[in-house]
């Protein structure tokens, strides 16, 4: 039977997929709309199948607050290639779910995954049309919510390095020293928001470092806690957030940046995803 040119156009802003793939669905299925999309999604999990133990290292990472700046995401998908990273229409498929994510506020990965991407499709039969239609191995890996007075995203160029910043202050100000904080975090990857974040196994094992450090360099041995212990002060001021030296201004740390801001405002919490 002909296809009409209208029906494989709609076929394809539904779906995604190419000129050809779309009018080869329609042919097959003699013209059945809803039949052409199964044979296009079956694709996909074929394709699935075939490239699952593929790597996929590649992909975009976005980050995002709601509206009322009260909530953010980040939200990961992988892809095999910078190529397909670099297109347009993959963006906007990575902005389509963080744009689902801020309406609907999943709390974990799993969650997102199962929800409605539209009235036929969840987030994650989305993702496998769509490694149909883009023939590469599609992961949605990784995804955060974080929930506050103020949460305040930030994307590095290139989409590929997102964090975000809790903080505790809703006002003006608190956005402002917010943004420069989600790009402190973003360069200076700590581990967390102060030393009180830091587990016990990641402390003990900075002492025992520190104390065999010291006895190397020929300290006496009833000395070496003393130093290891300086060791990992120097540590935390490193590695925790509100410690660490404000890169803008290294004279003051990120906690007196922020309160020379606004008193009192601080970080209740930070997340940071990247790909490298």
């Amino acid at each position: 039977m002909a296809i009409k040119a209208s029906e494989v156009n709609k076929l394809r802003q539904q779906t995604g997929a190419g000129m050809m793939d779309c009018k080869n669905a329609l042919v097959e299925t003699n013209g059945d709309f809803e039949a052409a999309v199964d044979v296009l999604r079956k694709k996909g999990q074929k394709i699935a199948a075939k490239r699952g133990g593929n790597d996929a290292k590649e992909g975009v990472i976005i980050a995002q607050s709601s509206n009322d700046s009260t909530a953010g995401v980040i939200v990961t998908l992988n892809c095999e290639t910078d190529f397909v990273a670099k297109n347009d229409g993959y963006v906007e498929l990575v902005q389509s779910l963080v744009d689902l994510a801020l309406d609907k506020l999943p709390k974990s990965l799993d969650e997102l995954k199962t929800l409605a991407y539209n009235e036929k499709l969840s987030v994650s039969e989305k993702i496998t049309e769509q490694i149909g239609v883009i023939g590469e191995k599609l992961d949605l890996s990784a995804y955060t919510l974080v929930e506050s007075d103020r949460v305040v995203a930030y994307n590095h160029p290139g989409n590929q390095l997102a964090t975000l910043v809790a903080l505790n202050s809703s006002s003006d100000i608190a956005e402002d020293a917010g943004k420069q904080v989600a790009m402190q975090v973003a360069a200076m990857n700590p581990l967390a928001v102060s030393k009180d974040g830091i587990d016990a196994k990641t402390i003990e094992r900075e002492i025992e470092v520190g104390k065999d450090q010291a006895i190397q360099e020929g300290k006496p041995v009833e000395m070496a806690e003393k130093i290891a212990m300086g060791r990992l002060n120097k540590f935390f001021k490193e590695n925790t957030l509100l410690s660490q030296q404000f890169v803008r201004d290294n004279k003051v740390t990120v906690e007196q940046f922020l309160n020379n801001s606004e008193k009192g405002l601080t970080v209740s919490d930070f997340k940071r995803f990247s790909l490298s």
